[in-house]
């Protein structure tokens, strides 16, 4: 059994989700799971409609919600051939859509957008894409059926970020799923959302369709995790900032964990993790190219030279620099700092120490003023904004002499303001103004990818 997931752009239209369809049918022996998330930008448009309302402009809310419904409505004629099947997907999809707009509705009258309400919306668009594709696939002559993910992705009640039940999730698939991928049916369901023990819908956040499908992967024993998206898979670069970026035929879960955290955009970072325990294989491929090799992460990929992988780079950083010589070789320094990000949950990317001071990264400052007014409790706080996180990353780097003076000679203008590095033997971690994150990217790839190393792992992109 494989779990196959594909992304907003692989079921964008009529044309991708035939396109899908192809690439499932020729997998259709090794029993896949489809993991489908909603059409590309469909989710935006959804938490767009639901704050219009909360701001009470019912006719922008209605304007977003009729033109997402001619979207659906547009690929369904497209890919659907029955017409009776068509008939009977239109009214299902207005059905929703009307749903929608009465939410919306409640929403103004009240005044108030819960995260509760966020989730009941931005779950629609996920349900509105498997629904049209496990239709079109049984008119295609699969054996599929349509299971609600809500019924097994069991999670807590923390809306709009919930956190998977596992125990729960893996009693429901087992008793839900296994049965039915035995019978050789292909079940399609959805990714990012699920729902908790008393059946309230709920996400798991942005990106959430890819752990999605690790999770199911995960409890169900797969032999590999298939994610499909726009790119050709791991590359040693963003290619829009690096025109010369390579793909990475095999790279291992721990550099793939580095890469996703630091900004690489072809994995949701909490996606290897459930794969990780499981030692399940999880393969990233390119739906507009569906022959394309993508790139395999594995527990133990082969040996290679390479001592740099593949540089990743995250804006929107913001530091925070926290000193007190009062807490000069104390007790519970480190414990009172990161208490205070506990209690704001908001979570810390990269630290830096010395006796009396440390510096912190945070990508999301939702809560920073309240941050900073706790943390001036007991330190002096000062804050730096509008930085960027550069990172690094190779399973040989620590073993190889000369990188670290690499890396500064290539960046020798840039101004550094942070470095990290010791918690992970396998990436460096630098944050620099943000401003200047792509010229360094450029110069940092011409270091150790051009030209390419001569190895196999690296492949040209484009290349079947």
């Amino acid at each position: 059994m494989i779990v196959m997931k594909f992304g907003g752009t692989s079921v964008e239209d009529a044309r991708a989700m035939n396109t899908m369809i192809e690439v499932v049918s020729r997998e259709r022996q090794r029993n896949p799971v489809v993991v489908l998330s909603a059409i590309a930008g469909a989710t935006n448009t959804l938490l767009g409609t639901a704050q219009f309302a909360v701001e009470s402009k019912l006719d922008d809310a209605n304007r977003l919600l009729n033109e997402l419904l001619e979207r659906h409505v547009l690929i369904l004629e497209n890919l659907i051939t029955q017409r009776s099947n068509i008939q009977e997907l239109i009214l299902e999809v207005r059905r929703r859509f009307d749903e929608m707009k009465n939410l919306c509705q409640g929403i103004a009258i009240l005044g108030e957008l819960t995260n509760r309400s966020r989730d009941a919306i931005a779950s629609v668009g996920e349900r509105l894409s498997t629904l049209i594709v496990a239709r079109a696939m049984v008119e295609h002559g699969l054996p599929a059926e349509l299971v609600d993910a809500r019924s097994f992705m069991v999670t807590d009640d923390r809306y709009v970020s919930a956190t998977p039940l596992f125990p729960h999730i893996e009693e429901r698939t087992r008793a839900l799923l296994a049965p039915k991928i035995a019978s050789g049916t292909i079940i399609v369901t959805q990714g990012f959302i699920g729902s908790t023990v008393n059946g309230i819908t709920t996400t798991l956040g942005r990106g959430g369709s890819d752990y999605s499908a690790a999770i199911i992967g995960a409890t169900l024993g797969a032999e590999e995790i298939q994610i499909w998206t726009d790119v050709d898979g791991v590359l040693t670069a963003d290619p829009r900032i690096v025109t010369a970026a390579k793909k990475l035929k095999v790279i291992s879960f721990r550099e793939a964990s580095e890469l996703a955290y630091f900004g690489a955009r072809v994995l949701h970072p909490s996606t290897i993790l459930p794969a990780v325990k499981k030692n399940i294989p999880v393969i990233v491929l390119n739906s507009k190219r569906p022959n394309s090799t993508g790139t395999r992460i594995v527990a133990d990929p082969p040996k290679s030279n390479a001592a740099v992988k593949s540089i990743a780079s995250k804006k929107g950083i913001t530091v925070i620099n926290i000193q007190s010589t009062r807490m000069l070789m104390a007790y519970g320094f480190l414990e009172s700092i990161f208490s205070v990000f506990s209690r704001h949950t908001t979570p810390v990317d990269l630290v830096a120490t010395s006796e009396v001071a440390v510096s912190l990264t945070i990508d999301n400052s939702n809560q920073l003023g309240d941050i900073v007014k706790d943390l001036e409790q007991f330190a002096e706080v000062s804050v730096l904004n509008n930085k960027a996180i550069l990172c690094i990353v190779g399973e040989q780097m620590h073993s190889t002499v000369g990188i670290a003076d690499r890396i500064f000679r290539a960046l020798a203008d840039i101004n550094v303001v942070m470095i990290s590095q010791g918690a992970s033997e396998i990436n460096m971690s630098l944050v620099i103004d943000e401003a200047q994150i792509n010229e360094a990217v450029k110069r940092l790839h011409g270091e150790f990818f051009e030209p390419i190393p001569a190895l196999e792992i690296f492949e040209s992109i484009g290349v079947n």
